[in-house]
């Protein structure tokens, strides 16, 4: 055994660690990509978190119209857009493949597509600001049409990346299972 100060043990040269065990690769990817789903799962997270305080401040009215907008109606589907996360997050620790799906598949249903319908839906109020300079809905005194296509593109981001590391991911995990069926 070698040690910090003493001698290398007698008989090595310090080139026998070959036979050692390592990690399997899959085993390592696995462990990448699920770290980077919890990543944007949390990013996905406060994004939610702001969302649903918008709507909630708003329909109770807890806040002067003036200070933070009325939602648009596609900010309400998006609400929805907690589930795919949950799935996510139950998914990960115990490598659960129908989770994972569930997760992947309600994520175009409940986050890509109301955003897509809410680029839409904003989409002339965009138009008329830039035109002409003049926003009627405001959040916290800037456009709430400005403030939500940012909140739209960034979000397209996470999702897309979640859905894809997901894929990533089930792909590493369907290649572990089928290498254990033929052993």
């Amino acid at each position: 055994m070698a040690s910090r100060a003493g001698p290398r043990a007698a008989g090595t040269d310090g080139s026998d660690f070959q036979h050692r065990e390592r990690v399997a690769a899959h085993y390592q990817m696995s462990v990448a990509l699920k770290s980077e789903i919890r990543k944007l799962n949390i990013v996905h997270l406060l994004i939610w978190v702001l969302m649903a305080a918008q709507v909630t401040v708003s329909q109770l009215s807890l806040v002067s119209h003036k200070v933070v907008a009325s939602p648009y109606q596609w900010e309400y589907p998006y609400l929805l857009s907690i589930i795919p996360t949950v799935f996510s997050f139950l998914a990960l620790p115990r490598n659960n493949i129908s989770y994972l799906v569930i997760s992947m598949i309600s994520a175009g249903l409940f986050c890509v597509a109301p955003l897509i319908y809410g680029g839409m839906e904003m989409f002339p109020v965009a138009q008329q600001l830039y035109r002409h300079g003049k926003a009627y809905r405001f959040i916290f005194g800037f456009s709430a049409v400005s403030v939500m296509y940012l909140v739209i593109v960034i979000s397209v981001q996470v999702h897309g990346w979640q859905i894809y590391y997901s894929k990533k991911l089930l792909d590493q995990w369907f290649t572990s299972t089928q290498d254990k069926k033929k052993k």
